[in-house]
């Protein structure tokens, strides 16, 4: 009760301030005019007064001024005065109104009580709001954080999958907050900071979330943007609530994802001026391992732009460990899927290993949507089970985006795209250092018209200049094929010259795989912290060094150019019998190109060397090909 008084105050003070300008200056404003009651009665008898409102003991109305308008005065009078109001506006015929009762003089006299109450009453409603809710009206500097309770469904290390060397990193953490004495007796400092860098959908707060399941202590969440703020010091402020707070409760994890939102580089903004994220960053850095040692207070962070960060936000005694979470190999990729697929129940032909095979480069967000776009699409027909027919056709549709079965395509362009389609295809089978072609389709997905799909045996993470020349030819195979058939090129074939010719580029001026120019890297990429990604790219080479490179790229594509067309003109029926087939089935699985074309050159290497010691590839820096 006596804080309902107290906010029923101060609410009252607030709105008689409140009141008080907006009186004062509407004060100042010109309002009607004060006249002597004897003025009334001169102004009535010169015939100036236009009417009048009788308002107990006021008189209110209006007389003409000399510029033939209007004025607004008011009097005060006594009954007892000689000649009454009414009679004097009767005898002179002026119009007038009475409203001369006791509740309508009071209200009149009283109307100032009105806003007053209404302002009283709203302010009293905001006080009273903003203490419900803990004061946060008023509480801008207060942390954003997220107290993980404990009785929420956990995520342990259990449901995190092919990322085994970060969850082997993050274990001794959890085991170090379970049995600190354990590495306390060999004098050994638990990381006082981790930073998980990778490629968006790798599992970083997924690890996140586990280290809340397993570690058994306080962990505290919060984003990078819930620092910043549109009011300065708003920022430094929350980090200082943060460690506050987390020291109170330590052992204690603190888990910023987005770390990059706050931890840009300082110095590289444009234009100059104070910056707010400046100021947070430097107080994250100052709590992180300032004066004052933060003890048991460790700090978990996530980003996949490390390029961005600070120096001083990498070093030892603030992130000790930089704990990379990649894109899984062919192992991590099974481990996803059997985790994913708890829960769903499958069809007796789905094979996780194949599945595993068939999606390289797949991030584990991407892996997780691919079993759930395949259940989508065992509902929508009507099935009690998970195929493999819908698994790969969700291949399909995360790689590529659904069928456009509604696009209508003349008979001449789906020819065309035959044609396309199968000169990818028989190039890349005919090649033995190409990957092999798992699927070829001329049904549009996406903004593609034709789909050729080139899949790795297994994981490569390198590539030798066969190899790119490789994918070089089977790209210009497409144009090639066009040409042969119909003795004219399409604009389909834009993106295979543009990757072509990228790959040649960066054969010569960054892999030194050119003969003519050396093993030398030309030009320097330039960025900005704050202007994302790589703006343009500084030339530190000479005209006649231009030249030369200009020159090897297109000796480089139209060799590889000459090569598809070589080989497309040998086999010139087979062509003809693939693109047909395509017209009649749209789709070929590399069983049906079996079929029509016999083995591939992928496919009679394999059988060479089945009996001979076979050396582990790295894998292609491009993994699938979708032209």
């Amino acid at each position: 009760m006596q804080r309902f008084f107290r906010h029923l105050i101060i609410s009252l003070l607030l709105a008689i301030a409140v009141l008080g300008v907006i009186y004062t200056v509407h004060g100042s404003k010109k309002g009607p005019k004060s006249v002597l009651y004897s003025e009334f009665v001169q102004y009535v008898d010169d015939g100036k007064v236009a009417e009048v409102s009788i308002q107990g003991n006021k008189l209110v109305g209006k007389f003409k001024t000399e510029d033939k308008g209007y004025a607004q005065f008011y009097t005060h009078f006594r009954r007892e005065m000689e000649p009454s109001p009414e009679d004097l506006l009767t005898r002179e015929k002026v119009r007038f109104q009475v409203a001369d009762t006791e509740g309508n003089r009071w209200i009149v006299e009283n109307l100032y009580l009105i806003p007053l109450l209404i302002v009283s009453g709203l302010l009293f409603m905001i006080i009273r709001q903003a203490q419900s809710s803990g004061g946060q009206a008023f509480s801008f500097g207060r942390s954003k954080h997220k107290l993980v309770s404990e009785n929420r469904v956990k995520v342990t290390f259990d449901d995190v999958a092919g990322v085994a060397e970060a969850k082997e990193e993050l274990g001794e953490v959890v085991d170090y907050l379970k049995y600190p004495k354990k590495y306390q007796s060999l004098g050994a400092r638990i990381p006082r900071g981790v930073l998980l860098l990778g490629a968006p959908g790798t599992g970083k707060t997924l690890l996140g979330r586990a280290i809340a399941g397993e570690a058994g202590v306080p962990f505290y969440y919060i984003s990078g943007s819930d620092f910043v703020e549109m009011f300065v010091g708003v920022g430094a402020s929350r980090v200082r609530d943060l460690f506050e707070q987390a020291k109170r409760t330590s052992p204690c994890v603190v888990f910023i994802d987005e770390i990059d939102a706050v931890g840009r580089q300082r110095g590289a903004g444009v234009g100059g001026g104070h910056d707010e994220r400046e100021q947070t960053l430097n107080q994250l850095l100052v709590e992180m391992d300032g004066f004052e040692p933060n003890q048991n207070v460790i700090i978990l962070a996530a980003t996949n732009r490390p390029d961005v960060l600070d120096p001083a936000l990498l070093r030892p005694g603030r992130f000790d460990r930089q704990v990379v979470v990649d894109k899984p190999d062919i192992a991590g990729r099974l481990a996803i899927l059997k985790v994913h697929s708890r829960g769903k129940p499958l069809g007796v032909n789905v094979d996780l290993n194949m599945l595993a095979r068939q999606t390289p480069g797949f991030s584990g967000a991407d892996l997780e949507n691919l079993l759930n776009e395949a259940a989508l699409l065992a509902a929508r027909n009507n099935r009690d089970k998970i195929f493999m027919q819908d698994c790969e056709e969700a291949i399909d549709r995360v790689r590529m985006g659904p069928e456009r079965k509604s696009r209508i395509i003349s008979e001449d362009e789906r020819e065309v795209t035959a044609y396309h389609e199968a000169g990818h295809a028989m190039v890349g089978r005919a090649i033995p250092e190409s990957d092999p072609v798992r699927k070829v389709t001329i049904l549009p997905r996406g903004m593609a018209m034709g789909v050729t799909i080139f899949v790795p045996e297994e994981d490569r993470y390198s590539a030798s200049t066969e190899d790119l020349l490789a994918q070089i030819a089977v790209f210009m195979a497409g144009r090639a094929a066009e040409e042969l058939a119909f003795g004219r090129i399409t604009t389909g074939a834009s993106n295979d010259i543009e990757r072509a010719t990228q790959i040649a580029r960066d054969m010569v001026c960054r892999y030194g795989m050119s003969k003519l120019v050396g093993p030398v890297h030309f030009g320097r990429k330039q960025s900005q912290v704050f202007l994302g990604r790589d703006i343009s790219e500084q030339r530190n080479y000479s005209e006649a060094v231009a030249q030369a490179i200009d020159d090897e790229v297109r000796k480089t594509v139209e060799a590889q150019y000459n090569r598809a067309r070589s080989i497309l003109e040998t086999q010139r029926d087979m062509l003809d019998l693939l693109a047909a087939e395509l017209l009649k089935s749209e789709v070929l699985e590399e069983e049906d190109l079996d079929k029509i074309l016999g083995p591939s050159c992928q496919a009679r290497r394999r059988t060479i060397a089945t009996d001979k010691p076979k050396s582990v590839p790295l894998e292609a820096q491009t993994s699938e090909q979708s032209v």
